[in-house]
């Protein structure tokens, strides 16, 4: 959603999004509402919220993700608390992660 975002990162979830390939979880959700600037981009995260598939943040992803948060601190890692969620997510889904984020870059090593 950021106007100064990577243009090819954009590109890969515009395109994600119009073949409906998208899905979420909470915690994206909860990401991008927390960083909206202004009515305008509000309506665009309402239309969105009726188009994005929502990947349950079930008990397995919650154990998943102190899984996560235990292999990133005996890598030296030091994640929030939100990526380690998200990541989590994703893995018991079994989605893959279009992000931009450094954090999701290392923790994706910690998957297996």
């Amino acid at each position: 959603m950021r106007r100064d975002g990577d243009p090819a990162v954009r590109a890969r979830v515009l395109a994600l999004m119009q073949s409906g390939e998208a899905a979420w979880c909470d915690m994206v959700r909860l990401e991008l509402w927390n960083g909206l600037r202004g009515a305008a981009e509000r309506r665009q995260m309402e239309g969105l919220e009726a188009d994005i598939t929502l990947l349950p943040t079930t008990d397995a992803a919650w154990v998943k993700a102190r899984e996560l948060a235990r292999r990133s601190c005996a890598a030296g890692l030091t994640v929030p608390g939100a990526d380690l969620v998200i990541a989590a997510c994703a893995w018991e889904h079994g989605v893959a992660l279009e992000h931009d984020d450094a954090h999701l870059t290392a923790l994706a090593a910690l998957f297996e």
